[in-house]
């Protein structure tokens, strides 16, 4: 009879592990996103190193990209010139990085008008060609933030016009025939180590505050530096 007992508690100890497995895998494919990091080709000239980052931020990353196709994200060119859904690159420490990002989406706003400064920056953010001091808050349609390093760049949004027109982006990923923006930028990257970037505008549409969702999720908001 206990023999019994103890194999029933057993087998329903078993029937608890694997549904607690199921649901870890659940929770984890519905927060995070891609996880595998990219290494940009890094660069020396006259002894100092440096990597270009070419990025694209889109309204909606599709049903062949992602289990959330409609939402938000940042994607990564490859040297093949293949756009992925990665938010995690590794850069070497003490290098400068050439970014520039395409924007496919439109304004958001801020919460804060303090986020509209860029900051932290080797140069000045580039929009267009055309230097950029301070955005007005009601414009960005994201932010390219890396808190620990002082990093904070507003990404330019397209018009309104440019959201409307034939060519504006559907889903990832979206060509450079297509209505956008081009934001350019350099910083420099420390010492050593990890380091977490963040969008900071409530671009998460149908989440309460704008801040779920993709806004949270590694592979589509957020992602790491691993300096290395």
């Amino acid at each position: 009879m206990r023999g019994g007992l103890a194999a029933k508690v057993a087998g329903v100890a078993a029937v608890v592990a694997v549904a607690g497995i199921l649901i870890g895998f659940y929770i984890s494919g519905y927060l995070v996103g891609n996880t595998t990091p990219f290494r940009p080709a890094a660069q020396t000239t006259s002894g100092k190193t440096s990597v270009n980052l070419v990025l694209q931020t889109v309204a909606a990353v599709g049903p062949t990209k992602a289990p959330h196709p409609d939402w938000v994200s940042y994607l990564v060119r490859r040297p093949n010139g293949q756009w992925e859904r990665s938010t995690i690159y590794t850069l070497p420490a003490h290098a400068l990085v050439h970014v520039t990002i395409y924007n496919f989406d439109g304004a958001s706003g801020l919460r804060n008008p303090f986020l509209g400064q860029p900051q932290g920056l080797v140069g000045k953010e580039v929009v267009d060609g055309k230097p950029i001091d301070a955005f007005p808050p009601d414009q960005p349609s994201h932010t390219f933030a890396v808190p620990e390093m002082g990093i904070l760049v507003p990404v330019a949004p397209v018009s309104e016009a440019g959201e409307d027109s034939p060519k504006a982006c559907g889903y990832a990923p979206c060509a450079l025939s297509m209505a956008h923006r081009t934001i350019t930028f350099t910083f420099r990257t420390g010492k050593p180590g990890r380091y977490r970037w963040q969008c900071f505008v409530p671009c998460a549409a149908g989440f309460e505050y704008g801040f779920g969702g993709p806004m949270q999720s590694v592979g589509y908001m957020d992602g790491f530096l691993n300096v290395v």
